[in-house]
């Protein structure tokens, strides 16, 4: 593969581009194909659908879980029993900071005053850290999950980290996803079915009313949208 950053940025986009339409297990068995053992997955425990693909096509393959001293209990319990259950490495990365070092440092309940700090903090540089052993990372955030994730390829160049990302749903619905689990019998969340459709850590997110988006209990009534993880 090219060495130069703008020659993997040129092959990441090109190769998104050619594989715009095929199936998720298409997608991963090509970045697999390529970049196995220094490709990841990032999974935030929501589902284990993406988790569920990777480890049949590769057993063993890494899965990179930020445990920022925040989340729900189930969270980590989703967590656990992916280890058990997947043929793939489960990864915890924690923040620099605990959360009594960083309430001391910039004062408690930063989430609450300022959330982009606290995501920097607990999830952007831990992921940055968790990936620097790799040349690509995979996610399993999808186009229609919000406006700001319309534009994803499959295949992308992640310019904040210099690396490949791979988004093997990213044109796949939420239906598709109910279908996928339904028929694999794939681990979920059990807050997933509580009304939490996209979960977090527990001080910033909420419960999503019947019709609202699937993110609007995210940072409710911050403006906020994004931890920075993906944008």
């Amino acid at each position: 593969m090219s060495t130069t950053i703008e020659e993997r940025r040129r092959f990441a986009l090109r190769a998104g581009v050619a594989l715009e339409g095929a199936t998720p297990q298409e997608i991963l068995t090509w970045a697999l194909g390529h970049f196995h053992p220094n490709l990841c997955i990032a999974s935030s425990m929501g589902d284990a659908v993406l988790i569920d693909m990777a480890s049949k096509i590769q057993p063993g393959v890494p899965v990179i879980f930020l445990d920022t001293g925040y989340h729900f209990a189930e969270t980590i319990g989703t967590r656990d029993a992916v280890a058990s259950v997947y043929p793939a490495n489960v990864i915890t990365i924690l923040p620099l900071r605990t959360r009594v070092e960083q309430d001391a440092e910039h004062g408690p309940r930063l989430h609450e005053r300022n959330p982009d700090l606290c995501c920097a903090l607990r999830k952007v540089e831990p992921l940055a850290r968790g990936l620097s052993a790799y040349d690509a990372w995979a996610s399993g955030i999808r186009r229609d999950e919000a406006s700001t994730r319309r534009e994803i390829r499959v295949i992308d160049w992640d310019e904040k980290r210099s690396m490949v990302k791979v988004n093997p749903l990213a044109g796949w619905t939420q239906s598709q996803v109910d279908d996928y689990i339904a028929t694999a019998g794939v681990l979920v969340n059990p807050l997933v079915y509580d009304g939490y459709p996209s979960i977090g850590c527990a001080p910033c997110t909420r419960r999503v009313a019947d019709g609202e988006d699937a993110r609007s209990g995210r940072w409710s009534g911050t403006g906020k949208t994004e931890c920075g993880l993906h944008v």
